[in-house]
């Protein structure tokens, strides 16, 4: 395969996976948008966490909500657990890195805050105890997961709620991770703002 047909298969598998994703994925995206906007608009806050990939969408997703999206609105109270490299190593070193969330979501979480979770296998053990914490703290979970879901999916609640990737590359997972975050934070400012004049 010469370099131009590799870019152009690159195009194609993520167009693939995006259309596939549509087709299980536009009612509970819709459902992971309510719960979101309900918890912010009850006081409640959002944290997110994952690792690498899945920690920079975690990011991304926090920072959509802090400062904004697309539209001008106040700062929504939302979290990443992947950026303070003290809290981080600290954790890694005192106890485990597989704790290296879930601390944060016992410190930091109450009654009512929501937690997404984010892994493109569904198997990332510290995303997978930070599940177990949140729920501890009374906290709904939405995960972003791929593949089977992993042991991610087998340890959500009925109240929360899965937004599975259908199997693909984790490349392409990743990039279907990120439309979704958009599509919340696009849903979101519809459920606050109402339509845009």
């Amino acid at each position: 395969m010469d370099i131009l047909s590799r870019i152009q298969n690159h195009f194609d598998e993520s167009l693939q996976a995006k259309q596939a994703a549509s087709e299980v994925l536009i009612e509970p995206i819709a459902a992971a948008a309510e719960l979101i906007s309900e918890a912010l608009l009850a006081g409640h806050k959002i944290l997110s966490c994952g690792n690498g990939g899945s920690a920079g969408d975690a990011q991304h997703f926090s920072s959509e909500l802090l400062n904004r999206f697309e539209r001008e609105r106040p700062g929504l109270p939302a979290m990443a657990l992947t950026t303070d490299s003290s809290t981080i190593t600290s954790i890694a070193n005192d106890y485990a890195y597989e704790q290296v969330f879930s601390k944060q979501v016992a410190a930091l979480g109450t009654d009512g805050d929501l937690l997404l979770a984010i892994s493109t296998s569904g198997n990332s053990r510290n995303v997978v105890l930070a599940i177990e914490a949140a729920h501890e703290r009374g906290m709904r979970v939405i995960a972003l997961t791929g593949r089977d879901g992993g042991v991610m999916a087998e340890t959500l609640g009925s109240d929360d709620i899965e937004l599975r990737v259908p199997p693909c590359s984790t490349a392409r997972t990743q990039e279907v991770h990120l439309l979704l975050i958009h599509c919340l934070c696009d849903l979101i400012d519809l459920h606050l703002l109402g339509e845009e004049e």
